[in-house]
């Protein structure tokens, strides 16, 4: 399988996007939490638990594969993007 092909895969393994579901938010699949809640936690200063304890329908392995994901597309794109 391809890089590309595995990142593909790995989003639809975590995230939804449905318009009935949240009009179409990006959220953990299976959930109804939007993506961007774990972000605004987590620059809020919040720890994953605190997540995970105010969103007790998303997984903690969830939320790591969600971060491991943004982390591999942001060094992805730096890559793309150094020079």
């Amino acid at each position: 399988m391809y890089y590309d092909e595995k990142k593909t895969q790995a989003f639809k393994d975590i995230i939804t996007c449905n318009p009935r579901i949240m009009s179409g938010t990006p959220v953990f699949k299976d959930t109804r939490v939007p993506i961007k809640n774990l972000i605004d936690y987590l620059e809020a200063g919040d720890s994953l638990e605190e997540f995970l304890e105010d969103f007790p329908s998303v997984s903690h392995k969830q939320a790591i594969q969600a971060l491991e994901l943004a982390k591999d597309i942001l060094l992805t794109q730096a890559h793309a993007y150094s020079d």
